[in-house]
């Protein structure tokens, strides 16, 4: 009997042994499939704040274009008024002003440097102003480089004070 009981207890150790190897390999598959799926989860979250992360930046790029486009838009509307404005004031001026002699002619000479640039603003606006600022600095690069120092000297020397 102790040979039956030492060979069942070797055999009854494997048994159980194989049992255990069984259900540890058993309990590995079922663990792969259960993080796959919170892999995938996990993978369909990101992709969700992903695309709402892009569909907020995208509405937030068109709400920057409008509110540019707006202020472009008062922006030209500000521009054509003081053109408007200028013109309204030559007439003023021409209609005042003497006919006659030195004052008459500094007089004309005003009224149509206003009304021209009045016009200016109106047709052109700042979009205008910007190409022929441009132009004339492409075309004299040195006297705007100077130009340009000086402005930037002034201005420091009054915002010192």
């Amino acid at each position: 009997m102790a040979n039956t009981t030492q060979k069942g207890m070797p055999g009854s150790t494997q048994h159980g042994a194989s049992q255990q190897g069984s259900s540890q390999h058993g309990s590995s598959q079922h663990k792969d499939p259960g993080s796959q799926s919170i892999t995938q989860q996990a993978s369909g979250a990101a992709t969700a704040a992903l695309d709402s992360a892009r569909d907020m930046a995208s509405q937030a790029g068109k709400k920057a274009s409008e509110a540019a486009s707006y202020v472009s838009d008062k922006a030209e509307d500000a521009t054509s008024a003081v053109g408007s404005g200028m013109k309204s004031l030559a007439g003023t001026i021409r209609q005042n002003a003497p006919r006659e002699g030195m004052l008459g002619n500094a007089g004309s000479a005003v009224a149509s440097t206003l009304e021209s640039g009045g016009r200016y603003l109106e047709e052109h606006g700042l979009s205008g102003i910007g190409d022929d600022l441009t132009d004339v600095i492409r075309r004299n690069p040195i006297p705007a480089l100077l130009i340009g120092i000086g402005v930037g000297f002034l201005i420091a020397r009054a915002t010192r004070r």
